[in-house]
């Protein structure tokens, strides 16, 4: 692939986000929410075009900087293997790139493909001719799990969204979140779960609480989640609450310059309790609190803002 000539200076100005993932994941919610967010975007852009692209908005002739947001899939397979090579460069020339990658566990997009009746872009790789109902499910797990080995490479390097169990308003409201962080700086990311519902795919720390007093057996704490000050107060009176929540934050202060270094744009930390209600959800909020005066910091809550 000929490398084409560098950006001049005063055209790289954008700020890029490139929504990609595997099919099913939610990349045209994802988009959506980018529109609506005052992006302009444009769903499956062929890899080689990007720069073309980047160059024709820099000499738009009211001049008017636009945010730009690009989704690319496995559709571009073909072109794929340079994408990486070319974001480097991008950034290189100072253009402000950020990648999110949407990703969901197999069992989810299986539904989603067996709900909507679409067919996956590889399919037609993995189901020559008429397939029984057997057959069909394998040939599609085929295809998801050569799709996750083509962009294996691409969610290494990418901020990964763990759609598995969100619902479109949940999405649109973390990717706003993502993109409305501060650029060129890491951004922690405070996830809370259940591990009943399995551990998120997006983690990049996770932290087992399940193990601390539970306010689900208090009755008056049942009803109520870690956002609440009942809650707050119970467990910030528990000892061993404290000592956890110390050691986390010490492990984090610990190793965020190291995470800093390896120039990562979001480092999700996931704290997972039984149900995602109490103690995940405080330790969310805490950790938050205290790590904000370091760098920024969000929080989302998986099984709370589901409902």
């Amino acid at each position: 692939m000929n490398t084409p000539a560098a950006l001049p200076a005063s055209d790289a100005r954008h700020e890029l986000v490139l929504v990609t993932g595997i099919s099913g994941s939610g990349k045209s919610v994802a988009l959506h929410a980018l529109e609506d967010a005052g992006f302009y975007c444009v769903d499956n852009l062929p890899p080689e075009l990007l720069r073309e692209f980047i160059r024709l908005e820099a000499g738009r002739a009211d001049r008017s900087q636009r945010r730009l947001a690009i989704a690319v899939d496995v559709r571009s397979r073909g072109s794929l293997p340079h994408l990486l090579p070319l974001i480097e460069q991008l950034g290189e020339e100072g253009v402000a790139v950020r990648s999110l990658f949407l990703d969901a566990s197999t069992e989810s997009l299986m539904r989603r493909f067996s709900e909507t009746r679409r067919r996956h872009p590889l399919s037609a790789e993995s189901q020559p001719g008429e397939l029984d109902e057997a057959a069909s499910t394998r040939a599609l797990i085929d295809a998801i799990e050569l799709e996750r080995e083509l962009l294996a490479d691409l969610r290494e390097a990418s901020t990964v969204i763990d759609t598995s169990t969100l619902r479109p308003t949940q999405l649109r409201i973390w990717v706003r979140q993502l993109v409305a962080a501060t650029a060129g700086s890491l951004t922690l990311v405070f996830q809370s779960f259940a591990y009943r519902h399995g551990v998120p795919l997006d983690a990049d720390l996770v932290f087992d609480v399940r193990v601390l007093p539970n306010p689900h057996y208090v009755r008056e704490l049942r009803p109520l989640s870690g956002r609440d000050a009942p809650v707050s107060q119970y467990l910030a009176a528990q000892p061993e609450v404290m000592e956890m929540l110390g050691q986390i934050e010490a492990f984090i202060t610990r190793w965020l310059p190291a995470f800093e270094q390896d120039q990562r744009a979001y480092l999700t930390v996931a704290i997972g309790c039984t149900g995602g209600q109490h103690r995940s959800v405080w330790f969310a909020e805490q950790l938050a609190l205290r790590l904000r005066g370091q760098v920024p910091a969000l929080v989302r809550h998986r099984e709370l803002d589901a409902r």
